[in-house]
């Protein structure tokens, strides 16, 4: 029953990517978590999620081998870990994202472009390859990035806004239209 219950995590927590599982409902955007994502000297980095009273509710790590390949592991409250994630750049800076749950079975997958602009454009794939949404991400001057999320019909659902402080971390702010949804930025 609690591998059952953690492949459904990681499968939705995979398919919103992250960080939105899409909601239906009301206009208004509402905080329902962030996310603050150290990196060490060697380029590794460590996300810790909480939800919108401060709870942690997971963390990822990730790394990057010498192909330039990353790997992130995502863990729950308690630190088990409930799936992971690779991502591969093509020679155009496009990259690919496959997400699979704790026993590899691949959950879905994730492909951007990076417009002239520095503007970035994901869609967000199951596992049968059918699309669940997309995002579109832009960035300022001093490194702040500003996602809108999209349902598969291209209805707004949620946003997130990212800056980096003086140290160097990047501190996340989630919003959705639906107060009751939980977005994962993974």
């Amino acid at each position: 029953e609690n591998n059952y219950l953690d492949n459904i995590i990681m499968k939705k927590l995979m398919m919103t990517l992250s960080v939105v599982i899409f909601a239906i409902t009301a206009n208004a955007q509402y905080n329902i978590g962030t996310s603050t994502t150290v990196t060490d000297f060697m380029g590794n980095k460590t996300t810790t999620h909480r939800d919108e009273y401060g709870q942690i509710t997971g963390s990822s790590t990730s790394s990057t081998d010498f192909l330039g390949y990353t790997t992130t592991t995502h863990r729950d409250r308690n630190g088990k870990t409930i799936g992971t994630s690779v991502t591969s750049t093509d020679c155009f800076g496009n990259t690919t994202t496959t997400h699979r749950n704790i026993y590899g079975s691949t959950t879905g997958t994730s492909r951007s472009t990076t417009d002239c602009f520095g503007n970035t454009s994901t869609t967000y794939m199951d596992s049968y390859g059918h699309s669940l949404g997309s995002s579109t991400t832009s960035t300022d001057y001093f490194g702040n990035t500003t996602t809108t999320y999209r349902d598969k019909y291209g209805q707004t659902q949620g946003s997130s806004t990212s800056s980096i402080d003086c140290f160097g971390n990047r501190n996340t702010q989630q919003r959705s239209k639906n107060n009751q949804t939980i977005i994962w930025s993974w």
